[in-house]
């Protein structure tokens, strides 16, 4: 199954605090079970919870009792601000939210249930789309990793990630699905462990050549020649081309540029944010110090020891050779290029996208109730 999609019953999604012991699909059936699957990491990466959320608020919409469009625009508000509240640093979530908003305002002259059909239509467009960038960013990715490469990674930004295929892991299966002779040397990303977990079992279950190491490794190995590229997601990236990854991210970056290693980054379009213009401005998630403290539920610090957990980091744009999207590997200077991009990626997506007319929604409303 996709990491995130529509059911009869609600949001199925892999839990992914479960892997790789236990592969579950839990069913969240409300909006605030949506907002917790979030917040809790059941679901994580960029674009996943932009998928999430942009369903979460489908399931507002159906289950709101308003009978009138200025009501149920009132309740998709509160599912609005509840989802967008869960993880401030992905874009992904508030990009998506405000594409069902939009949606759903632009039905309300059809009435409430067109503005139902709105909101389920556009969130299962961003979840296509979200899927055909991915594949978009692997073959335009795919041509950067050559024949004997080993390929360091970090965090988890493969299908797990996003609705399904993978940002740069799908960089990276791409390439092997081409016949690319290539080994992924896999940071486990501490304090959360979603490469250990996450990335390792992705690449196991795509028969990818791989290796764990823990992320203080890294270096060593770049210092002994044995990483030929770094491939990264990210969750945003500002107007200037600053990133922000998961933490430690920033940590490769500087130590790849010493080694003379190519660094890239994968992500969609939705995940460029040109309302920020440096990465200073993102604003960065601070999560519980006790996912520092404790290991797999065992504490591993002194009960008294304050610790801290930002759960994200920003790579300067000068420290990124290129910036793989759906819309092409984007080479510095990035301002100009992103801007390109983020329309460019627009008209990509539309022509994967089917318009769907006032008309349409109103009929698909009424077939609805």
């Amino acid at each position: 199954m996709r990491t995130v999609e529509w059911s009869a019953a609600g949001v199925r999604l892999i839990d992914q605090r479960r892997l790789p012991q236990d592969l579950v699909v839990t069913v969240c059936r409300t909006v605030d079970e949506v907002a917790a699957a979030i917040r809790t990491m059941q679901v994580r990466g960029a674009p996943a919870i932009g998928a999430c959320a942009a369903f979460g608020l489908t399931l507002a919409a159906q289950q709101s009792p308003a009978t009138s469009p200025p009501d149920l625009l009132a309740d998709l508000e509160r599912g609005e601000r509840l989802l967008a509240a869960t993880r401030p640093t992905a874009v992904n979530l508030t990009w998506a939210l405000g594409r069902v908003m939009q949606a759903v305002t632009a039905a309300c002259e059809c009435g409430v249930a067109a503005m139902r059909a709105a909101a389920l239509a556009e969130a299962q467009a961003i979840a296509e789309a979200d899927v055909f960038a991915n594949r978009r960013i692997g073959a335009a990715g795919a041509p950067l990793i050559a024949d004997g490469d080993t390929v360091l990674t970090h965090c988890n930004a493969g299908g797990l990630a996003c609705v399904d295929y993978g940002t740069a892991l799908g960089v990276i299966r791409a390439a092997h699905a081409d016949g690319t002779d290539l080994h992924v040397l896999v940071d486990e990303t501490r304090p959360f462990l979603q490469g250990a977990r996450l990335t390792a079992w992705e690449l196991g279950q795509l028969g990818i050549p791989h290796t764990l190491i823990t992320d203080s490794m890294a270096g060593h190995f770049m210092q002994r020649g044995n990483v030929q590229k770094v491939v990264v997601g990210a969750d945003r990236i500002a107007a200037n081309g600053d990133a922000a990854n998961k933490i430690g991210t920033y940590t490769l970056a500087v130590v790849a540029q010493r080694h003379g290693v190519p660094f890239y980054v994968a992500a969609p379009t939705s995940t460029v944010d040109l309302s920020v213009a440096y990465g200073n401005d993102i604003p960065i998630e601070e999560r519980s110090a006790a996912e520092v403290a404790r290991f797999a539920g065992v504490q591993i610090a002194p009960e008294a020891t304050p610790a801290a957990h930002p759960a994200f980091d920003v790579t300067p744009h000068e420290l990124i050779t290129a910036i793989i999207t759906e819309a092409g590997v984007l080479r510095p200077p990035f301002g100009p290029s992103l801007a390109a991009a983020v329309t460019a990626g627009a008209g990509v997506l539309a022509e994967r996208e089917r318009p769907v007319s006032v008309d349409a929604l109103a009929t698909a409303g009424r077939a609805s109730v």
